[in-house]
């Protein structure tokens, strides 16, 4: 997996999440050029720590024991 994947799939996951707080801004009634930009930077932020923790788990040969259904494996297994 190279940068181009975990790059795609940072912006897939940012825009994802800046629709949904975009869209949570604008259900609440107000929505200034204020509350986008944060949702912007929201989005951002929480979309580098959930690609930064999936592409650590990849580094790490990191198993996620929940999506297979077995026990966690790492390097050493």
């Amino acid at each position: 997996m190279g940068a181009g994947f975990w790059i795609s799939r940072y912006l897939l996951a940012s825009s994802i999440l800046f629709i949904i707080l975009t869209v949570v801004e604008y259900s609440k009634g107000t929505t200034s050029q204020a509350d986008i930009l944060s949702a912007l930077a929201w989005s951002l932020v929480a979309s580098a720590i959930f690609i930064g923790s999936k592409y650590w788990r990849y580094r790490k040969a990191i198993a996620c024991a929940t999506c297979s259904g077995h026990k966690a494996k790492t390097k050493s297994s």
